[in-house]
C-alpha cells in the first residue's frame, strides 16, 4: 500500500466521521424552521409546583431572581419557592428570610447542584407537589411562566425544558455564549421536537414530574446533573418537551476565563457521560429507544467550535497535497457555516455580534486546551461568577 493510498484512506475516514456530524447538525437546523402548530390548551386544573434555587455563593443575583419569580400571576398557594443556600453571606440570608420563600441553609464540604437538590427533596413534603422546577440563581422569568408549564403538564408532559435565553449581551464573550446557546436551542431542542424526538435539557428552566424526580434525584453523582437526568429519563422513554415561547433569562458568561472553565466542565461531563453509557447504544437501538440512542450519538460529536476548526485545518493542510481533497473539506466547512447561520435567531444578528466573531479563534484554542484538562472536571463543582444584576431593559 502506497503512502498516497494511506493518506486517501485517512482522508476518507475523517471526512466521513466529521461530515456525518455536520449533516446531523444541518438536518436539525433545517427542521427548527418548521413552525409549530400545536398549542397546549388552558388547563382545567391548577397543579402544585416547587421551585428549587440551588445557590452557592450567589449573593449578587439571588435576591433579584427570587423577587422576580414571586411576581408570577399563578396563585401563590399553588407554588413554593425553595432556596438552598450554600456559603452565602449573612446579609443575603437575612434578605431571603424576609421573603415568602423556604430557605434551606447547607454547608457541604464539596458543593454541587445535585447535592443541593437532594437535600431539598429530603426535607420537603413528598406528597405536596406535582412538578419540580429547577432554576439557576440568576434566572428570571415572565409572569406567565408557571401557567404555561401548568398547561403542558396538564396535557401529559412529564418533563419540560423552557427556552433559556440571554439576559445580558454586554461583552463579546457574553454575545458568543448567547449565540452558542441559541444554536443549541435550534438544533437540539426545536429541531428535535419537530421530528418527534426529545429536547435536550440545559440545567435550568427545567420542570420535571415530582414523583419521578424524587425517585431518581439520588442517583445523580457528578457536576453534570442535566446529562445524568437526561440519561435516566430517556432510558425510560420519557419524552422531554420544549416550550420555545416560555422564556427563562440567564446571565451569560462575560469573561474568557469563565468561559474556559465552564466549557471544561461541560466537555468533561459529556465525555464521562458517553464513556459510562456508550455500552447501551446497541440495546437502545434494538429496543427502539430512539431518544436515548440519539442522545448517545450527540455526545459522540465534537463541540461545534472544535468541529469547525478541525475542518478548516484539514482544508488548509490538504490544499498543497491534493486540491480535490481540499475542495471537499472547504465545502464541508461551508455547509457547517450555513448550518450555524440558520440556527442563530435574528435578534442576535447585530453589529456587535459581527465584531464579537473576532474572538472565535481564541475560543477555539481555549477549547482545544480544554481537551487536555478534562480529568476530574465532571466531579468537581466549578462555580460560575456572576456580575451585577441586570435591569429589565437589559433583557433581549
Amino acid at each position: 500500500m502506497t503512502l498516497y493510498t494511506i493518506l486517501d484512506n485517512i482522508d476518507s475516514l475523517c471526512f466521513f466521521l466529521l461530515g456525518t456530524s455536520v449533516l446531523y447538525l444541518f438536518v436539525f437546523a433545517l427542521l427548527s424552521h418548521i413552525k409549530r402548530k400545536d398549542i397546549y390548551p388552558a388547563a382545567g386544573k391548577l397543579h402544585r409546583f416547587v421551585i428549587l434555587y440551588p445557590a452557592y455563593k450567589e449573593d449578587r443575583v439571588i435576591g433579584n431572581a427570587i423577587s422576580n419569580f414571586l411576581e408570577q400571576d399563578y396563585p401563590k398557594s399553588f407554588y413554593d419557592v425553595v432556596v438552598i443556600s450554600d456559603q452565602m453571606q449573612d446579609d443575603t440570608i437575612n434578605r431571603l428570610k424576609s421573603m415568602p420563600v423556604t430557605l434551606m441553609e447547607v454547608h457541604f464540604q464539596q458543593s454541587s447542584k445535585a447535592k443541593a437538590m437532594q437535600y431539598a427533596i429530603e426535607n420537603l413534603d413528598k406528597n405536596t407537589y406535582d412538578m419540580v422546577v429547577i432554576m439557576d440563581a440568576d434566572n428570571t422569568v415572565e409572569p406567565n411562566f408557571l401557567h404555561e408549564l401548568n398547561k403542558a403538564y396538564h396535557s401529559g408532559c412529564l418533563v419540560i425544558q423552557a427556552h433559556r435565553m440571554a439576559k445580558n449581551l454586554n461583552t463579546d464573550t457574553a454575545i458568543l455564549d448567547a449565540v452558542s446557546e441559541e444554536i443549541n436551542n435550534s438544533i437540539f431542542r426545536k429541531g428535535h421536537v419537530r421530528l418527534g424526538l426529545s429536547a435536550a435539557l440545559i440545567g435550568s428552566g427545567m420542570a420535571i414530574d415530582f414523583q419521578w424526580f424524587k425517585k431518581n434525584i439520588f442517583k445523580l453523582q457528578t457536576a453534570g446533573e442535566d446529562k445524568e437526568l437526561e440519561a435516566l429519563l430517556l432510558k425510560e422513554n420519557i419524552f422531554i418537551e420544549y416550550l420555545e415561547h416560555v422564556n427563562v433569562y440567564d446571565e451569560k458568561t462575560q469573561k474568557d476565563s469563565t468561559f474556559y472553565n465552564q466549557r471544561r466542565r461541560w466537555l468533561s461531563v459529556q465525555f464521562h457521560s458517553l464513556a459510562r453509557s456508550i455500552k447501551d447504544l446497541p440495546s437502545a437501538i434494538f429496543d427502539g429507544k430512539w431518544d436515548y440512542a440519539d442522545k448517545l450519538l450527540q455526545w459522540m460529536m465534537l463541540p461545534r467550535i472544535i468541529l469547525l476548526g478541525v475542518i478548516i485545518l484539514f482544508s488548509l493542510i490538504l490544499l498543497p497535497i491534493n486540491l480535490i481533497w481540499a475542495i471537499k473539506w472547504w465545502g464541508l466547512a461551508l455547509l457547517l457555516l450555513v448550518t450555524l447561520s440558520i440556527s442563530v435567531p435574528d435578534y442576535l444578528v447585530t453589529e456587535h455580534f459581527i465584531k464579537a466573531m473576532k474572538k472565535i479563534p481564541k475560543l477555539f484554542i481555549l477549547m482545544v486546551f480544554n481537551l487536555f484538562r478534562l480529568k476530574g472536571a465532571n466531579k468537581k463543582f466549578i462555580h460560575t461568577e456572576h456580575g451585577q444584576s441586570f435591569k429589565k431593559e437589559d433583557k433581549v
